[in-house]
């Protein structure tokens, strides 16, 4: 025993590096589009500026009879109705519907429930599933994927933990300046300063999949589907519409369903609506409590006869395993955040970023001096170097032209929703290239400077041909356009200042 305790941290130190190296370009993108998720809504909202800013919520009775009243005509005979309300975050009504195996959304206004026409985009929604569903890849591949590298993570901040003799003292120390210490502190500080965030998010995220994960369970039931049944009304409260009469019936009294729900639940806490069968005697509405102001995401909702009003269930708790894992899932998701946690939520996922980002380069800098007296690189080594820079310097290169795409892409352009992700991957694929084309130094100076100019144009571009530019946002307080343009402007200041050091190092 007293033999093995030597070899416990090289053994973690050699698991720590090799965990952190083989998924960590997967896992810095996890990272930094999962950052940017904190603020889906937000981004969303930026690039449909079509879309005016909702200065003060509406009422939700009112707004849910308006947009019930809208998809009257949108969706006539559809199966099922989904209505989710304004918000503090989100200033239109997002409606769906589905009829058979079709489905359809509209965006609606939140006082009078008129349809309203903005650029087709994905918006944030693009970067929250891509960092869990990534994108091209078939769903529960790519998730199985994401999942590994969860995994692998776990193991990381574990051996991590292990390998550090003095893990407190790493968060006080930082050495400029000498080269491979620096690039070690730099990705100590980043680990350590938010290591409880690290383990949460990583821990929760595998939570999130788990019945992916670990379905046998599940398959080991005497009826497994009566137990996927079960066990998604736990979780969810969108569930498949029950079967109609095929009798008629009228539509719904929304207004009354909002207020008892607001009798029960406190005012402005309403966030959708579910209609099943709208329109006919088997009618049931959904009324679904928001996830604000609580951790767990667990489902709270009332059901509704649609055809009478009457109060048929209430789901105001889950089982204690549902609702732990309610908990779990709520603190990865952040929706009980208000402005101050999710940025924390933000900054953190950043040093996340930055934590994989410096292990990475720090594997090529410890070896970068025997590869030198090598003559000749190993292919290793280069191809290690050159996902580097493709991956560190070039995603925030991808994410700015996948902004610049929702304001350059022809309005009309047909499938633009696509084309603004497929700029994403192109630009990705052409930073690559880059990296591999260009001396390794040169290649990070420029690709930093790239994504600096093209984060930093953003503002300038909305000025001078924007409606909606940065000054007058500020003059309107309308803080999401400011926020966003501000922080693209900080964006760009940070990878700036990155391309400067690097070429300093370059020419020192």
């Amino acid at each position: 025993m007293k033999a093995a305790a030597p070899r416990l941290r090289p053994s973690m130190a050699g698991l720590h590096t090799w965990t952190g190296l083989l998924f960590g370009w997967l896992l810095y993108a996890m990272f930094l589009t999962g950052a940017a998720s904190y603020f889906r809504e937000e981004i969303s909202q930026w690039m449909r500026p079509e879309l005016p800013a909702l200065k003060q919520l509406p009422d939700a009775a009112g707004s849910a009879v308006s947009a019930i009243a809208s998809l009257q005509l949108l969706a006539p005979g559809a199966s099922q109705w989904v209505v989710e309300l304004a918000d503090e975050r989100r200033n239109v009504v997002a409606a769906s519907w589905r009829i058979g195996d079709d489905h359809g959304r509209a965006m609606l206004d939140p006082l009078t429930g008129k349809r309203l026409s903005a650029r087709d985009t994905d918006g944030g929604e693009f970067f929250y599933y891509f960092h869990f569903s990534l994108h091209y890849l078939p769903r529960v591949a790519a998730r199985w994927l994401v999942g590994l590298a969860t995994m692998f993570m776990l193991v990381a901040l574990v051996s991590g933990v292990i390998t550090h003799k003095k893990i407190f003292a790493n968060f006080f120390t930082f050495r400029r300046g000498k080269g491979q210490r620096s690039w070690l502190d730099a990705h100590n500080l980043l680990s350590v300063a938010a290591l409880p965030f690290h383990s949460m998010i990583t821990y929760t995220g595998l939570v999130t999949l788990m019945t992916l994960y670990m379905p046998w369970g599940i398959d080991s039931a005497p009826d497994p589907a009566q137990m996927r049944q079960s066990l998604r009304a736990e979780m969810t409260a969108l569930l498949p519409a029950s079967t109609p009469s095929g009798m008629p019936g009228p539509l719904p009294d929304a207004a009354a369903m909002v207020h008892a729900a607001e009798r029960r639940w406190g005012s402005g806490r309403v966030a959708r609506l579910i209609v099943d069968n709208p329109g006919d005697a088997a009618s049931r509405v959904r009324i679904v409590r928001g996830d604000a102001e609580r951790v767990s995401v667990s489902p709270r909702y009332l059901v509704f006869d649609g055809a009478t009003g009457e109060l048929r269930q209430v789901k105001d708790q889950v089982g204690p395993v549902a609702e732990m894992r309610g908990v779990l899932y709520g603190l990865h998701l952040a929706r009980f955040a208000d402005v101050a946690t999710r940025w924390l939520y933000f900054l953190s996922s950043l040093a996340g970023a930055g934590m994989v980002a410096t292990g990475l380069v720090l594997w090529t800098v410890k070896r970068r001096a025997k590869q030198a007296r090598a003559g000749e690189p190993a292919f290793g080594f280069s191809l290690v170097e050159r996902l580097n820079i493709a991956a560190i310097a070039g995603l925030p290169v991808a994410m700015a032209v996948f902004f610049w795409g929702n304001r350059l892409l022809p309005l009309a352009l047909a499938n633009r929703r696509e084309w603004e992700i497929h700029l994403f991957f192109i630009a990705l694929a052409l930073a690559l290239l880059y990296a591999i084309a260009r001396p390794v130094r040169r290649a990070w100076v420029e690709l930093f400077a790239t994504a600096a100019v093209l984060f930093a144009a953003l503002p300038v571009w909305n000025t001078l041909f924007g409606s909606r530019h940065l000054l007058a946002s500020i003059r309107q307080q309308d803080m999401v356009f400011a926020g966003f343009e501000l922080t693209a402007l900080a964006a760009a200041a940070v990878l700036a200042a990155m391309s400067r050091k690097t070429a300093e190092r370059a020419t020192a």
